[in-house]
């Protein structure tokens, strides 16, 4: 009797591997815009990374594009022009459109049809969100957090600043380290979302400021207001300084929309401004100081 084979042979020849990628697959790795067998599209890792390239500089200039705007610099209503705002940061035109694009999805900017992106105007319903959405964040952040975090000393730093601006004549720098003694507050959290969103609030915020026209009058009595409130949370009185910032925030608010309604109507004002384009994004003029009045001063 013979013996049967150990391993029987395959009903069918096994075919070869294809080390080698077919002619489609080489077209499309070398011509990422060109499809491959079955229309699907290939990007090669080339092509990806200048892809991620554009979009990090996109966000980059968003991001100082949007610094500027808490500064101050563009005034609602401003148009910018696409051209000589690409030239001014040496940039392309499709990198500055996808910042554009970022900005205006945050309400920072808008585009009109045929008269191209300026600077948000804020509504008075804007203006009513916007605090809103500090009193949740601030007054809990005020209410829960340890007297001794880490924040505390930015708080003291941008009162510091604050004194001096006020010592200069300089109320847009106080405004400036308003915000700054804010952001602080936020910075209480130890949540990087949250203070990504109170970025974006105290930009808008910015706008809003940037409507009025008397920057000491809105500016020079939160400077107490703001060291009370840090003395109250220093001495560990959490809820207390929570209902000093609630007070503060509420009458900022009624200040800011009493003043609101006191100015020409925004889309006249978004007009004019759109006639002369400003591209240098460095601070508009300072306005005139009006004559002291009786009114009380604004938060």
């Amino acid at each position: 009797m013979h013996r049967k084979a150990a391993s029987a042979a395959p009903a069918w020849p096994l075919a070869p591997l294809r080390l080698q990628p077919d002619a489609a697959t080489l077209g499309a790795l070398a011509h990422p815009l060109r499809p491959a067998r079955g229309g699907v599209h290939c990007a090669t890792p080339t092509a990806m990374t200048r892809t991620a390239d554009i979009q990090n500089l996109a966000h980059r200039t968003a991001e100082d594009i949007r610094q500027k705007l808490l500064a101050g610099a563009c005034a609602p209503g401003q148009r910018l022009s696409e051209a000589a705002m690409a030239e001014l940061l040496g940039i392309s035109r499709n990198t500055l459109r996808e910042a554009f694009r970022i900005l205006t999805q945050e309400g920072l900017l808008c585009h009109e049809p045929n008269r191209g992106v300026s600077v948000t105007v804020p509504t008075l319903a804007a203006i009513i969100d916007i605090y809103r959405v500090r009193r949740m964040l601030e007054c809990q952040a005020l209410a829960q957090a340890h007297p001794w975090h880490p924040a505390r000393q930015q708080m003291e730093a941008a009162i510091a600043d604050a004194l001096r601006c006020r010592d200069a004549g300089d109320w847009r720098g106080v405004g400036t380290a308003n915000m700054a003694f804010h952001r602080a507050i936020v910075s209480l959290t130890d949540s990087e979302r949250l203070q990504t969103l109170f970025s974006h609030v105290l930009t808008e915020l910015r706008l809003v400021f940037g409507m009025l026209q008397n920057p000491e009058f809105l500016h020079a009595p939160y400077i107490d207001m703001n060291r009370h409130i840090l003395s109250l949370f220093i001495a560990g009185q959490h809820d207390e300084a929570a209902q000093a910032m609630e007070a503060y925030l509420v009458h900022s608010e009624r200040g800011v929309l009493a003043e609101y309604a006191r100015m020409p109507q925004p889309a006249a004002a978004a007009g004019t401004a759109a006639d002369a384009p400003d591209t240098s994004l460095s601070p508009p003029t300072a306005p005139r100081t009006a004559a002291p009045s009786a009114r009380k001063p604004l938060v």
